[in-house]
């Protein structure tokens, strides 16, 4: 970067800005221990597979809703920990108040979008839930197992959007004051 050329500060590791934040990231840190636990268990099916020659029929089904809900959740932690995707190539050769005018435009756009997937998320884990006729009905796996993952994680989904959408609130809300305010970014 020149001298010219205005360069944004390296924010800290993780950087909640409101108590859901906080409470995300924390409760993410606590989850992340399941990713030890998922690497338990497939070294168990191996040992079990290879050694033993008496695979399981739950592990592969359990190691794979452990990681796709982790990764779920990972998504409304890389917001809360402000540690989402964005386009740096922009954001870095703006002023400090354009960037404010970006975070905004980000923050709307991004709210929209996450309502939409929201809305979307919900008729999915609706019908994974529920009967036609309204009876309670898990959408199971269909495997030997037959667990009810799928129904689990669309509901995990719908759960996990309709956080972000309040984060996204909460964040436009902030953005919002600090323009009021003039804050810096």
């Amino acid at each position: 970067m020149t001298e010219q050329t205005p360069h944004t500060p390296p924010e800290p590791e993780e950087h909640p800005r409101n108590v859901l934040d906080k409470a995300i990231i924390k409760a993410s840190h606590l989850l992340s221990w399941l990713f030890i636990a998922t690497v338990f268990i497939s070294f168990y099916e191996v040992v079990m597979r290879y050694v033993f020659d008496s695979p399981t029929t739950w592990v592969h089904e359990t190691a794979s809703f452990i990681g796709g809900s982790l990764f779920i959740i990972g998504g409304i932690y890389a917001f809360a920990a402000n540690r989402h995707v964005r386009v740096v190539l922009v954001y870095d050769a703006v002023s400090s108040q354009t960037r404010k005018y970006l975070n905004l435009v980000h923050h709307l756009v991004g709210l929209a979008f996450a309502s939409m997937l929201a809305y979307a998320a919900y008729l999915l884990a609706k019908e994974a839930w529920f009967a036609p006729w309204g009876e309670l009905r898990l959408e199971t796996s269909g495997s030997v197992l037959n667990a009810p993952y799928p129904a689990l994680l669309k509901g995990l989904i719908f759960i996990a959007l309709c956080i972000l959408v309040i984060q996204f609130v909460l964040h436009l809300i902030q953005e919002l004051m600090g323009l009021r305010n003039k804050d810096d970014v």
